[in-house]
């Protein structure tokens, strides 16, 4: 038998839209971090990026589970002495309910140069609206 390598140039890329209303954060994160990798595919290999575009609408209407609202906290560092700051999730989803969605798909992708190739083709809205009409997304089936 002979194994498949396939090229760059060879990679066609689909176009997905997600709507994150009343889906729950990390079993969506990890559908879209399956479909970013290109894992779906049967030309799939590891060290290449084979995946597809991937748009979120509603992001800021996610749902999540237990006292995660509350007791889930986003940290970040100002670089600084003493520059640390933490916010709950449900400030975060209040002021930027791109960024929950953005960090769980993160953790989910590989943490070097290629999984930062296939982070940039995650689109991300809070509200309902998005620009990329003209490349005709598909919904995807969660």
């Amino acid at each position: 038998m002979k194994t498949l390598f396939i090229k760059p140039s060879e990679i066609e890329r689909e176009w997905y839209l997600v709507d994150a209303e009343g889906k729950t954060l990390g079993r969506l994160a990890s559908e879209i971090a399956k479909v970013l990798r290109g894992k779906h595919k049967p030309i799939y290999s590891p060290h290449l990026d084979t995946g597809d575009y991937v748009i979120v609408i509603n992001a800021e209407k996610i749902h999540v589970t237990g006292k995660k609202l509350d007791q889930k906290i986003y940290y970040r560092h100002s670089g600084y002495p003493g520059g640390l700051t933490g916010v709950t999730l449900r400030e975060q989803l209040k002021k930027h309910p791109t960024r929950v969605i953005h960090s769980a798909v993160r953790g989910m992708l590989p943490h070097n140069r290629l999984g930062r190739a296939m982070l940039k083709k995650l689109k991300l809205y809070a509200g309902a609206s998005h620009p990329h009409q003209a490349q005709e997304p598909k919904p995807l089936k969660l």
